[in-house]
C-alpha cells in the first residue's frame, strides 16, 4: 500500500490558530475550484468532521472503508489512533484524487503523525505555552518542536509577530526560504477593506474575514503567503481570495448562534486562545450580562485561562468535563472563586447550557469556552435543542 500523495500538500502547525488557517486556505482554494481534500483535529461534535472533501464530511462507509485498510496494511506495526486517523485520512485523500491536501498538526510538529508526508509548503500559525510536558516550557523549545515540519528548499512561512529565535534558526539549518509576518507579508487594514503585501505583490481591496478579530489576519496572510507560493501549481487570484475570505466558517471558533440572546462558543484552551477570545468579546461589548459556560482539560493552564477572561464574565458556570482529563467542577470552582468569579455548579454541560438560557434576558450573552469536549457537547445539545 503506498501512501505517496502527488498533488500540493500544506501541512499548518502553531499553538492556536491552526484550525483558522486551514479554513482560509480552504476557503480560498474552493473558490477557486479546486478540489479540496482537509485533515483536522479535534472534531467538535463527530469524528467524522476531522476528514472533509469540499467542506463535507466523510462518511462513517468512507471512514471504515479506509481505516480497514490501514489495519490490514499495518501488520505489525503499532499505531495510536491519531495514527490511524492521519493515515486513513491521506488513503481516502489519494482515492478520491484531490488537487490539493491541507493537513493540520495534531501536535507540536516535528513527532508529529502528519510530519510524514512532505509539503509542498509548511505554514506555523502562533507560538504560544501549550502542551508543555510533550513540548517544553518555553517559546524557543516550542518553536523548536513546530518547525519541524519544515523541509529543504520548501516554502515556510510563519505568522506569529514575535517569532522565537529557534524557529528562524532552523529554517536556517535546513535550507528552507522563511517569509515572517511584518517582514516579508503583512495584512492590514482601514475599517472599510484590507491590503496584502509581500516581498513582490500587493492585491487591494480586500474584504475583512469572516471570522471575526485582529488575529485572524494573521491567519488569514499567512494562508494568502502559502497559496501565492504555490502559484506554479494552484491558479489563485484576488477575486478567489476576496470570495474565500468572505466565505470562511469555523465551528467552534468565535462561532455566533442567535437564540432569545446571542450565544458565542469558541473552543479556547490555553492562555493565548483565551486572550483573544476576551478581545473578541471587548471588540464586542454586551449591553447585558457575559456569561461563561466553562469547563477544560485538568493538563492545562486553567489558571491562566480564567485570568484572561474573569475580566469579561459577569459569571461562571462550571460542570464536570466527562473525559478522562477533564476537570472536575469543584477544581474549576475552586480555581474561579479564588480569582474572585461568581460561580455556579452544575451537574452536566447540558443541564448548565439550558440553566444559563432559561435565566438570560435578550441584551445578556452566553459564551461556552474551555475545551473541545465542553464546545462539542454544548453545540450538539443546542443542534437537537432546535
Amino acid at each position: 500500500m503506498s501512501l505517496l500523495p502527488s498533488c500540493p500538500v500544506i501541512t499548518v502547525a502553531g499553538t492556536n490558530g491552526k484550525g483558522s488557517t486551514c479554513a482560509f486556505l480552504n476557503s480560498i482554494l474552493s473558490s477557486a475550484g479546486y478540489k479540496t481534500g482537509i485533515y483536522t483535529s479535534p472534531h467538535l461534535v463527530r469524528y467524522n468532521e476531522r476528514i472533509a472533501i469540499n467542506h463535507r464530511p466523510v462518511t462513517d462507509e468512507q471512514l471504515c472503508q479506509h481505516f480497514q485498510k490501514i489495519e490490514e496494511a499495518r501488520q505489525e506495526v503499532s499505531l495510536t489512533p491519531f495514527e490511524f486517523g492521519t493515515l486513513a485520512a491521506v488513503s481516502l485523500f489519494i482515492e478520491q484524487q484531490v488537487d490539493v491536501m491541507i493537513l493540520e498538526v495534531g501536535l507540536g510538529g516535528r513527532l508529529d503523525a502528519v510530519n510524514i508526508f512532505d509539503p509542498s509548503v509548511s505554514v506555523v500559525t502562533s507560538i504560544g505555552i501549550d502542551h508543555i510536558e510533550y513540548l517544553g516550557d518555553n517559546r524557543e523549545d516550542i518553536g523548536r518542536e513546530k518547525a519541524g515540519i519544515f523541509r529543504t528548499e520548501v516554502p515556510a512561512i510563519c505568522a506569529d509577530p514575535d517569532p522565537p529565535q529557534s524557529i528562524i534558526n532552523y529554517a536556517r539549518q535546513v535550507n528552507a526560504p522563511l517569509r515572517l509576518w511584518g517582514r516579508d507579508f503583512s495584512l492590514s487594514g482601514d475599517g472599510e477593506s484590507l491590503v496584502f503585501i509581500d516581498c513582490d505583490r500587493r492585491i487591494d481591496s480586500l474584504p475583512y474575514p469572516a471570522l471575526k478579530g485582529g488575529f485572524q489576519l494573521h491567519n488569514a496572510a499567512a494562508a494568502i503567503c502559502a497559496l501565492l507560493c504555490l502559484s506554479k501549481q494552484l491558479l489563485v487570484n484576488a477575486q478567489h481570495i476576496a470570495q474565500g475570505l468572505k466565505n470562511v466558517f469555523v465551528a467552534g471558533r468565535f462561532q455566533q448562534l442567535i437564540y432569545h440572546c446571542a450565544v458565542i462558543l469558541d473552543v479556547a484552551h490555553n492562555p493565548h486562545g483565551a486572550e483573544q477570545l476576551k478581545n473578541n468579546l471587548t471588540e464586542q461589548p454586551c449591553h447585558g450580562r457575559t456569561k461563561l459556560v466553562f469547563g477544560m482539560l485538568r493538563d492545562k493552564d486553567i489558571s491562566g485561562v480564567v485570568e484572561q477572561l474573569q475580566s469579561v464574565a459577569d459569571e461562571w458556570h462550571v460542570a464536570s468535563v466527562p473525559d478522562p482529563r477533564g476537570a472536575s467542577a469543584s477544581e474549576l470552582s475552586h480555581l474561579i472563586e479564588r480569582s474572585g468569579g461568581k460561580v455556579k455548579v452544575h451537574g452536566s454541560f447540558q443541564e448548565a447550557i439550558n440553566d444559563v438560557l432559561n435565566t438570560s434576558e435578550a441584551l445578556d450573552r452566553i459564551v461556552v469556552t474551555g475545551s473541545f469536549v465542553t464546545v462539542g457537547l454544548v453545540a450538539d445539545y443546542l443542534v437537537n435543542l432546535g
